[in-house]
């Protein structure tokens, strides 16, 4: 039996985590097995570079816990967007990469695929494995969910969203002190979320439970007030931008700051007209995805909220690469390993899918059809912790 490995999207903190959990469980249960990771996920399987995992790594695992990011790389390639991989040199002119790929699992005869990646690795691994079912190539491939976002169709959690939290709330723990470095003081923290707003409510909520073990000297105006959290902004809310302000500008006036929590997917229709009408350009990645780094969504509310809070200073700080590439918490590390274990069930019985709780079937571990997975699951602003936080922050 061949097992290989592959990591793809953007970094979470799950993915070394994840790749050390199956090849744990592989090498104790499928001794014989031989296992290799493809480098820089998609990428490298249509380059055909990968490496091979030797039986001795089994006596050095569990260090693999202790770090962030991935062992094996990951990029972002789409295998349906041929011109894509022709521009960046995966392939040639004609080929088709869905084949290409096909070509090198059969030429390194590989029975098992693992894909650890968020809706658009895993449905690409779909893609590929209908297309080698219809050549009579019999692969399983079975995806673990891997995006801090948590926002996977039916999955209830994904991989390293818990942890991307924590640590979003450890970074503004240090940035919220700016606040004393000026009068009128506007920090804007922006969090990772394209269109879900669950990763920004979960940072918020981290952060204001590590407030509660900070003790405040008010006697000289260090006061948990003003180093709570005055707005939550999440896609999922429309934002009344003349209440808010008016809102925000009593804060302003009673504290000296404002601490805004923002997921870089509110308000994204409106800046992306507003970009358009100054004759800016929206750029998007190979998977039309609208490319955030440069659209820039913190900057865009730095500018609308300092005219009207009459802010002297606006910090913009963004805590996805520090949250993001942080080694899993233990919370995380537990959920990593039952998905996993389940996932080498579900692979050695030939079972396809993507395994995680499937909140449409009673939150059930389960090996979920590739055909129920996609991406923008929007966060439920209905449930009870997130509803009692905004109503204490407003």
């Amino acid at each position: 039996m061949k097992i290989a490995f592959l990591t793809s999207g953007g970094v979470a903190p799950c993915l070394s985590a994840s790749v050390g959990r199956l090849t744990e469980v592989y090498l104790n249960h499928y001794p014989e097995s031989e296992i290799i990771g493809y480098l820089n996920g998609y990428k490298g399987l249509l380059l055909g570079n990968s490496i091979s995992f030797p039986k001795s790594l089994k006596e050095n695992l569990n260090n693999i816990y202790n770090f962030g990011g991935t062992p094996i790389g990951n990029s972002r390639v789409k295998l349906t967007n041929i011109q894509d991989c022709v521009d960046k040199g995966y392939i040639s002119e004609g080929e088709i990469p869905l084949e290409i790929a096909a070509k090198q699992l059969v030429k390194d005869r590989v029975n098992i695929l693992h894909t650890i990646g968020g809706d658009d690795t895993n449905t690409t691994a779909a893609e590929l494995s209908n297309y080698l079912k219809e050549n009579n190539y019999d692969l399983t491939v079975v995806g673990l969910p891997k995006t801090i976002d948590n926002d996977i169709y039916p999955i209830t959690q994904s991989l390293g969203a818990w942890t991307a939290a924590e640590q979003g709330a450890v970074f503004f723990e240090n940035i919220v002190n700016e606040n004393t470095t000026s009068d009128r003081q506007l920090i804007i923290h922006e969090i990772m979320g394209r269109h879900c707003g669950w990763l920004t409510a979960a940072t918020a909520f981290e952060y204001r439970k590590r407030l509660q073990n900070i003790s405040f000297v008010p006697e000289i105006g260090i006061t948990k007030e003003k180093w709570d959290i005055h707005s939550v902004l999440l896609p999922e809310e429309d934002i009344d931008f003349d209440k808010e302000c008016e809102r925000l500008n009593k804060i302003m006036d009673k504290y000296d700051c404002v601490n805004v929590f923002l997921s870089e997917g509110a308000g994204l229709e409106i800046i992306i007209k507003d970009t358009k009408k100054e004759g800016g350009e929206v750029l998007r990645d190979p998977f039309g995805h609208v490319r955030l780094d440069d659209l820039n969504p913190g900057q865009w509310f730095a500018r609308q909220f300092a005219k009207r809070l009459k802010a002297n200073k606006v910090l913009v700080q963004k805590s996805g690469y520090f949250a993001r590439s942080a080694k899993s918490n233990q919370k995380d590390l537990d959920l990593i390993f039952e998905l996993s274990d389940y996932a080498v069930e579900s692979a050695t019985k030939g079972i396809s899918g993507v395994v995680g709780w499937d909140e449409e079937n009673n939150n059930t571990l389960s090996c979920i059809d590739f055909n129920r997975i996609k991406g923008g699951k929007p966060f439920d602003i209905n449930q009870d912790w997130y509803n009692k936080m905004m109503k204490e922050i407003k």
